[in-house]
């Protein structure tokens, strides 16, 4: 090749490179990503267990209040799985599921089998599944299901005409049946779950619910049915639910359009620790505080309050990269007393926030940037005596096999794993 060819092909993909990154740096400043970030800062306020709290944890995170009663409540996948299919096979009008993540294999068939033969056998079956979290399935895979009479919506596909707003997912995971039972939790349908050779199942909780705010849950997935270009089509019956006998208070959160400016998941989690005095344990497989998320930690520490951190470990995590990224911010969190845990039989998956005896919160958001600010989330907080005990019994069986990180470990952590590849990924956290 002469060389007067090479060197234009050089030239040509040096000009093409600079105007790629030129693009990308113009798009960057147009979403803003450059401003300096907004401090979200809360100093005071009620208590957990104050009658006031759930009326202000709600209009600080723009969160709904409602009423329903647990019903159920599973922290094993085998039991998760089994509860959703057992759910499917009693509907006898409606199933509605929203969720984030699904894979081929045994979870994703049985799942299908058990929403095709009930779409056959009569019941309205509408899916919302996101466009990025399922990719994996094959086209024949939902092709079946459409045959079969399910009717099926791709929660943003990506569009080259709006390339940046493929960012937002749903990460909800919730399933509604017939309008009186809502499931709703982490686990996404897949065999990923049912862990390997080497390590347990995954650990995750899934709440099932009965009562007014079933309805409520019916009107956010019509939401996004609708913002989907799909037809409600609202019966009579389509929002009514069952009297129950004595429920409790729940506290809806849905994160709808979360923005540079409020995230009502980031609200929601910071209020509640600010509202902490005895006790505050949280579970994430994912813990990436920003600054503010850390100064509320800590000092809830400083005042009193049992702060126990649960999440996954270096060996057991799905992301390794999250996990180096995650380890180096451990460092402040150690140095000043919060207690931080590493799942050691598996994965950890779930998500939850436990205050004093109080109040608990569980749901699909993550304690990152990505459930904050990009993600479209499901997350219930209530004072319900039945689900505090549960998850205080799955955070008591968690600690028990899990692991302490020290002041020392952090302080002798990996140049090359925790240093370098933590911040590198660490610059790119709003992401991950």
């Amino acid at each position: 090749m002469p060389l007067a060819t090479v060197i234009l092909i050089l030239q040509c993909l040096l000009a093409l490179t600079l105007g790629l990154t030129l693009l990308i740096l113009i798009s960057l400043y147009i979403r803003g990503a450059f401003r300096t970030p907004v401090r979200y800062r809360v100093t005071h306020g009620p208590a957990a267990g104050d009658k006031r709290f759930p009326t202000v944890l709600a209009s600080l995170s723009n969160s709904f209040l409602s009423e329903g009663i647990v019903t159920g409540f599973w922290s094993t996948h085998d039991q998760i799985q089994a509860v959703r299919l057992e759910a499917i096979g009693q509907a006898e009008q409606t199933i509605y599921f929203e969720t984030f993540y699904m894979t081929p294999g045994r979870r994703a068939t049985e799942f299908g089998v058990a929403i095709a033969q009930q779409a056959a056998a009569g019941v309205e079956v509408r899916l919302i599944v996101d466009a990025y979290g399922t990719h994996t399935l094959p086209q024949r895979y939902w092709t079946r299901l459409q045959a079969a009479g399910v009717q099926v919506v791709f929660f943003n596909a990506f569009d080259w005409r709006a390339p940046a707003n493929f960012a937002g997912r749903t990460h909800r995971k919730l399933l509604l049946i017939d309008g009186k039972i809502a499931l709703v939790g982490g686990a996404g349908i897949s065999d990923e779950w049912d862990g390997d050779d080497q390590l347990h199942p995954w650990l995750d909780v899934e709440t099932r619910l009965e009562g007014e705010l079933v309805t409520f849950l019916e009107g956010q997935f019509m939401q996004h049915w609708t913002y989907a270009g799909r037809e409600a089509h609202l019966r009579p019956d389509t929002f009514h639910t069952d009297p129950v006998q004595t429920p409790s208070s729940f506290l809806i959160t849905s994160g709808n359009n979360p923005t540079y400016r409020f995230s009502p998941i980031r609200a929601l989690k910071e209020n509640t620790i600010v509202a902490a005095q005895k006790r505050l344990w949280l579970a994430t497989p994912y813990l990436l505080p920003d600054q503010d998320s850390q100064k509320l930690l800590i000092e809830a520490k400083q005042r009193g309050v049992d702060v126990r951190l649960l999440t996954a470990g270096a060996e057991q995590i799905d992301k390794k990269y999250v996990y180096y990224a995650a380890f180096e911010l451990f460092g402040e969190l150690l140095a000043n007393g919060v207690e931080i845990y590493e799942y050691q039989p598996s994965m950890i998956h779930a998500k939850m926030l436990l205050v004093d005896d109080q109040w608990v919160n569980t749901g699909s958001a993550n304690f990152d940037s990505r459930s904050f600010f990009h993600n479209e989330e499901l997350d219930l907080s209530t004072s319900d005596p039945r689900l505090i005990m549960e998850v205080e019994q799955v955070f008591q069986t968690a600690f028990a096999v899990s692991q302490s990180v020290s002041l020392k470990d952090w302080q002798h952590r990996s140049w090359w794993r925790h240093r370098l590849i933590g911040r590198l990924v660490g610059f790119v956290q709003w992401q991950l």
